[in-house]
């Protein structure tokens, strides 16, 4: 018999209005181990579903399911299965996409992502880590991939109380793997890389923003170079720049992938080189601004709102008039209200009037579940500088 969790009424109600965690203050007198399946009782003894228990995490409860829903064995198979149809109805033209999306697809705490023959999975949750060989199998049978790693290094893992480790779960799995993206060709390092090798979640921003692009681009925090090589063919002139070492080496090795000898990769601090830019008088007929999530928690976020709008202020210093500025947010905390009001102060403060051409998330394969706002993070926003 599986263990039974009571929650608060204020918790009642958040299941009510779609949200699909229970967080720990909400949990009335726990009796389960980490990362059980749990029953979840109501105040009036009635049954809300079934859950994954964490007894580390604030998130006490990740529902797997509602009401008298069965959360056996085929219920984890039929969901990885709605996954997988999902991704294949969306066409994409590309080898590499997000097979489970965590709550996005009601497979709390997984994600699973695709590289040409290779899986990447990571379990975030401890109801996940429990039941990695069970998923493992699942996977191998649907998707039949030459091999499995599990990237188990983030630091999420750590609110979890798991051990950040990076393993073969089964078959052989190389350290990098070659694929496309819209005729784009990439390098992708599964163990090392940045989340699972590449970013994903921007496939479909890259290809809005070559709608757009002309002229000399300046791609900002270009980790791999993916909205480098992708405006490529419209943009003669290109400045790539990574801070990092290891990513400027990479968009180079990109670059030459794909043919492409016009792009110059530097490694510098983003923030500096704007302002370096702005003092000699530089200009940009397209800029990309595509940094890390300056807000891991909701007290970072005034720092996070002071960063977005000193670059993107920059940036629109830098911008010839008709020019256009794909900037974006992958900080959760920070909300699209609030990223559009930064952007609107840097503009103000710029002297830049700019028009909205564009307001986007991430693809399509990272669905987000409503009434749970969390798992909708990237904001993607392409301005026109007006003359």
């Amino acid at each position: 018999m599986s263990a039974t969790v009571h929650i608060s009424h204020r918790g009642e109600e958040r299941l009510r209005r779609g949200h699909a965690w229970i967080y720990r203050s909400d949990l009335v007198k726990p009796d389960a181990e980490a990362g059980d399946l749990v029953t979840v009782v109501g105040p009036r003894e009635r049954r809300l579903g079934t859950a994954l228990y964490s007894d580390r995490s604030q998130i006490a409860l990740r529902m797997l399911t509602l009401g008298e829903e069965p959360s056996g064995p085929e219920l984890w198979r039929r969901r990885v299965e709605q996954a997988v149809r999902f991704r294949a109805g969306l066409d994409l033209n590309a080898s590499a996409c997000r097979i489970v999306h965590g709550e996005g697809d009601r497979l709390p705490g997984l994600v699973v992502d695709r590289y040409d023959r290779w899986l990447v999975v990571q379990a975030l949750v401890q109801g996940i880590d429990r039941r990695l060989g069970e998923l493992t199998s699942l996977l191998v049978d649907v998707l039949q991939p030459e091999g499995i790693l599990a990237r188990n290094d983030g630091r999420v893992r750590l609110l979890e109380g798991l051990e950040r480790t990076v393993e073969v779960l089964f078959g052989t799995v190389p350290d990098r793997v070659a694929v496309h993206e819209d005729g784009v060709r990439y390098e992708a390092d599964l163990r090392h890389g940045q989340k699972t090798g590449l970013f994903l979640d921007q496939r479909e921003n890259r290809a809005a923003a070559a709608r757009y692009a002309s002229g000399r681009l300046l791609d900002g925090f270009s980790y791999n170079g993916g909205f480098a090589l992708t405006l490529a063919p419209r943009c003669p002139a290109i400045v790539a720049i990574d801070v990092s070492a290891e990513a400027v080496a990479r968009i180079r090795r990109n670059a030459e992938l794909n043919g492409v000898a016009h792009i110059e990769a530097r490694e510098a601090n983003v923030f500096d080189e704007l302002r370096a830019f702005e003092r000699r008088g530089e200009r940009f007929d397209t800029i990309v601004l595509d940094p890390p999530a300056f807000a891991k928690n909701k007290a970072a976020v005034p720092k996070a709102v002071a960063g977005y709008k000193e670059i993107n202020l920059r940036a629109l210093r830098i911008l010839n008039p008709g020019g256009f500025l794909v900037t974006c947010s992958c900080s959760y905390n920070v909300s699209e209200a609030l990223f559009l009001d930064v952007l609107h102060d840097a503009s103000l403060d710029a002297h830049a009037p700019v028009s909205i051409v564009e307001q986007r998330t991430q693809g399509r394969d990272h669905p987000v579940l409503m009434g749970v706002p969390e798992t909708g993070y990237l904001k993607c926003v392409i301005l026109r500088k007006l003359g």
